[in-house]
């Protein structure tokens, strides 16, 4: 469950808050302490499911589903397991401790493991929907945490979840490629089909003293010559652990099939140290250039 909530590039607080508990329930969890009904909404949200168990839509069903198909009585089921028939029944029912789960996952299946998570895949049948991908909530209450409250959007969408004092749409007549921006902080997930275009704005803009702290969810792409020879030489960048569960146009979630990165221009010691408190990554560090040209 650590590994899958890391892979998923969230924190504790992060799967917490979605839970609707405290960050100390799911380091509890993590160590297998707790009750199942937490366990089981943990793997819902992370997608977490576990392949040579039985059949069912959670693990209470499938623990359900594997005890008949071995043909295992309650009594003897309990006698194995070490538990008591009324844990066994509860178990079945969501209810019940972590460690008893796993005290009778043992027994039922021995070979339970975590199936393969589907692999994210943004294909070219859907060109037009990928520039259409919009940041979690979640994942922005870190943003908003880390830096403050967000003062513009230039690439806003009606459908976004982003929360910022003024928007720039497109559909609304507005090009944040064009008009000016302003505002101590200004929040960046441009459509990666024109990823070069809008860092190349976001610095313009940066450079000109039109806004204080620019915040770049992008793609890790950092081939291109102006790059890695300007917007590197100002730029901060935080490499995410994990990918970032985007939404679509109808809500549904998927993650990138791609590393990510927050490109920062601006940002203090201050934003930086939070931000490595609240989502997995890690800084990198820019020595003096060395290499050819």
């Amino acid at each position: 469950m650590r590994d899958a909530r890391r892979s998923s590039g969230w924190s504790q607080r992060t799967l917490a808050n979605r839970l609707g508990v405290d960050a100390q329930t799911i380091k509890r969890m993590e160590n297998g302490v707790g009750s199942l009904a937490t366990l089981v909404a943990a793997m819902s949200a992370l997608d977490f499911r576990l392949t040579g168990v039985g059949p069912g839509k959670s693990l209470p069903e499938q623990l359900g589903a594997r005890r008949h198909e071995r043909c295992l009585s309650l009594e003897k089921t309990a006698t194995k397991a070490g538990l008591s028939r009324k844990t066994i029944v509860s178990l079945e029912r969501g209810n019940g401790s972590i460690a008893s789960a796993l005290r009778l996952l043992a027994v039922l299946a021995p070979n339970a493991r975590r199936r393969a998570p589907e692999r994210s895949y943004w294909g070219q049948g859907e060109k037009d929907a990928r520039d259409s991908r919009f940041t979690p909530s979640d994942f922005m209450d870190s943003i908003y945490a880390a830096f403050g409250a967000i003062d513009l959007d230039p690439c806003a969408n009606l459908l976004s979840p982003v929360v910022a004092r003024r928007c720039i749409l497109l559909s609304e007549g507005g090009d944040g490629l064009v008009d000016e921006w302003s505002g101590d902080v200004v929040f960046v997930n441009p459509p990666f089909s024109a990823l070069l275009k809008w860092l190349r704005r976001a610095h313009d803009q940066w450079c000109a003293g039109n806004v204080k702290t620019v915040v770049c969810l992008v793609p890790v792409r950092t081939d291109s010559s102006w790059f890695q020879e300007t917007l590197v030489s100002d730029a901060e960048i935080y490499l995410l652990k994990g990918r970032v569960r985007f939404l679509n146009a109808e809500g549904k979630g998927q993650h990138t099939p791609f590393s990510l990165m927050i490109l920062t221009l601006g940002a203090s010691i201050e934003n930086k140290a939070s931000l490595a408190g609240l989502i997995p990554g890690r800084w990198m560090t820019l020595a003096d250039p060395v290499g050819g040209s």
